[in-house]
């Protein structure tokens, strides 16, 4: 007979996993609320998204497509790729999860960039693998610190870009020459969340260099131009025999009907996509100015959000200008778990929260 003391225990590792953290959702009573913390887009899904959800409404009874077809499709319409080809998930933070699960054993090992995404290094150790952290150099990843951690036991490399929080990116010829420079069973994951919002010449997201090569695949998601982070829909181009072996072990259903049907909507309004483009480029530019004319130093950013430095100066922190812009409704992003300490992550909002987030801070660093 068992012992009445015993009790299930977590295999070594998933205790020593650090959980991650949203951004906070709350303002004070009374104070109207402009969530800046989440890189969500202020303009909502499309219009098609919801005429798409009352549709699949009326048959809830049903089991979702398995396949994802309808949303695969339009992937593949509006990307030209190879539906064959294409992978959806619950969100991309799930197909990130299934890369480290298809194919790191306990004890391999995976890198990443020192701040990137925080789920990699939840997503490896989970996996029983071992999280290999290359320095970046002036808040970029390196691709000459990437490739010199590298060892035999090197399975996956993660490459966010754009990356989160610090919106920085790799021209596409640094991405191709980290991938000249990793061996064939290394697989290197392009995480191309925000790609949507780049605007630079020398950026593509790797849809060419996965339809060239047998190990990259490319990650994308419909939580942040296209407004669904509720439904939690992503996808994933990759070789088909990368694709075949994570359609072994995703969940049967792993997506729902709703998403499915939304995704496929979304994706298919480019007018939408436009629209959200255009406001998210010259608020960049104009938030970046505001900001450092008040004497606040912003990473470059080509994402949705800007990274926000301030001075290590008891009244001026990121921790007091924080509290400060909570009180007044607007709600930033901490990233100390990131490495900045020191720093705010804001999302690019809607006119209204981003000129109230620059007089707000102009009175915060006035004082």
């Amino acid at each position: 007979m068992a012992s009445p003391s015993a009790r299930p225990v977590p295999r070594p590792g998933v205790m020593e996993i650090e959980a991650y953290v949203p951004g906070k959702s709350r303002a004070p009573d009374g104070v109207k609320l402009h969530k800046l913390s989440s890189n969500e887009t202020p303009f909502g899904a499309s219009p098609r998204v919801q005429e798409a959800i009352r549709e699949v409404a009326g048959h809830l009874e049903l089991y979702p497509d398995g396949q994802s077809s309808a949303l695969r499709q339009a992937i593949a319409e509006v990307h030209g790729v190879n539906p064959a080809r294409l992978l959806c998930g619950n969100g991309s933070d799930e197909l990130l999860g299934l890369l480290a699960q298809g194919f790191l054993q306990p004890g391999d090992e995976a890198i990443h960039t020192e701040h990137g995404f925080l789920v990699y290094d939840i997503y490896i150790r989970a996996a029983g693998g071992v999280p290999v952290v290359a320095r970046e150099r002036d808040e970029r990843a390196d691709v000459d610190a990437i490739l010199a951690l590298v060892t035999d036991r090197t399975r996956i490399v993660f490459l966010a870009n754009p990356n989160n929080p610090t919106g920085t990116y790799l021209p596409f010829d640094e991405v191709r020459r980290l991938h000249a420079g990793l061996p064939g069973n290394v697989l290197l994951v392009l995480d191309a969340a925000y790609a949507e919002y780049v605007r630079r010449n020398d950026y593509a997201a790797g849809l060419e260099l996965v339809s060239e090569n047998e190990n990259v695949v490319m990650t994308r998601t419909f939580s942040k131009i296209h407004g669904l982070a509720a439904l939690r829909v992503g996808w994933m181009l990759g070789p088909e025999g990368v694709i075949a072996a994570l359609d072994r072990i995703r969940g049967p259903f792993n997506l729902n009907a709703m998403a499915i049907a939304a995704g496929a909507a979304a994706i298919r309004d480019r007018d939408h996509v436009e629209r959200s483009i255009r406001h998210n480029t010259e608020w960049l530019e104009r938030l970046t100015a505001g900001l450092e004319a008040l004497g606040l130093r912003v990473t470059p950013s080509v994402g949705n959000f800007l990274l926000v430095h301030f001075p290590e100066e008891p009244g001026r922190t990121a921790a007091e200008a924080d509290a400060f812009l909570t009180q007044r409704g607007f709600i930033l992003r901490r990233v100390a778990g990131y490495g900045f300490p020191n720093a705010l992550r804001m999302t690019v909002g809607t006119a209204e929260a981003n000129e109230g987030v620059l007089a707000a801070l102009a009175e915060f660093t006035a004082r």
